[in-house]
């Protein structure tokens, strides 16, 4: 009798010891949120090494600053140059990244000291048609016959440009260059001393101006 018991008692220990272990490794509700919340966790600081990695990135972007200021119609030199380290949200379209692509070209407006040098702020052979859009365009350098209206104009400013007579010889040129400063004289006897303007318009625009302004007095209407 007493081994029967023992036989027994050991049938009914058998499948508790199985629903033991079957319930330890079986993952239950307070398991499974555990395992969730430590996921969860992981992603999160996987998260913030990739952003700081992706700033650090940023930061090693090169472009070239300005070395210092300057002026519309200054040739650039390798000394006018300077690397800068800057994040990728603030390098604009265009900046430029190589001395190479800087150095003998003319600048077109005023460049202050540290400004990101772009290629629109130098002229190439194609800044009038990524001024105007148009495939053909050429730039024109025009005096106006008032001075004044010359000093207001700006590089990007749209125009179009007319005789004394009233005649519209092109319309909407964009402002490309201007110099700022008077000429020590006039194209025309002396006649006319302010800077000249250095327009982008198409080629039969750019022809007409070109010919009307060694003879006729110009004038532009800004848009």
């Amino acid at each position: 009798m007493p081994l029967t018991r023992i036989s027994l008692s050991r049938d009914r220990l058998g499948p508790r010891l199985r629903d033991r272990c079957a319930q330890a490794i079986r993952p239950g509700w307070t398991r499974g949120l555990a395992v969730r919340r430590l996921v969860a966790a992981a992603l999160i600081v996987a998260a913030g090494v990739i952003g700081l990695a992706g700033m650090r990135a940023d930061g090693e972007f090169e472009v070239l600053v300005a070395a210092r200021e300057l002026l519309p119609g200054h040739m650039v030199d390798a000394g006018d140059l300077a690397p800068r380290l800057v994040t990728g949200s603030t390098v604009p379209e265009g900046a430029i990244t190589e001395p190479a692509l800087a150095t003998g070209r003319t600048v077109t407006g005023r460049v202050r000291t540290g400004e990101i040098l772009t290629d629109t702020r130098l002229l190439s052979s194609r800044l009038p048609a990524e001024l105007t859009g148009v495939d053909d365009a050429r730039l024109v350098p025009v005096r106006l016959s008032d001075e004044a209206v010359t000093s207001l104009l700006r590089p990007g400013d749209v125009v179009d440009v007319l005789t004394d007579s009233a005649d519209v010889l092109a319309r909407r040129a964009v402002v490309a260059m201007h110099t700022g400063q008077s000429a020590a004289g006039g194209i025309s006897s002396g006649r006319n001393t302010a800077a000249p303007v250095l327009l982008a318009m198409n080629a039969a625009a750019a022809h007409r101006v070109a010919a009307a302004g060694l003879d006729s007095s110009l004038a532009v209407v800004l848009h």
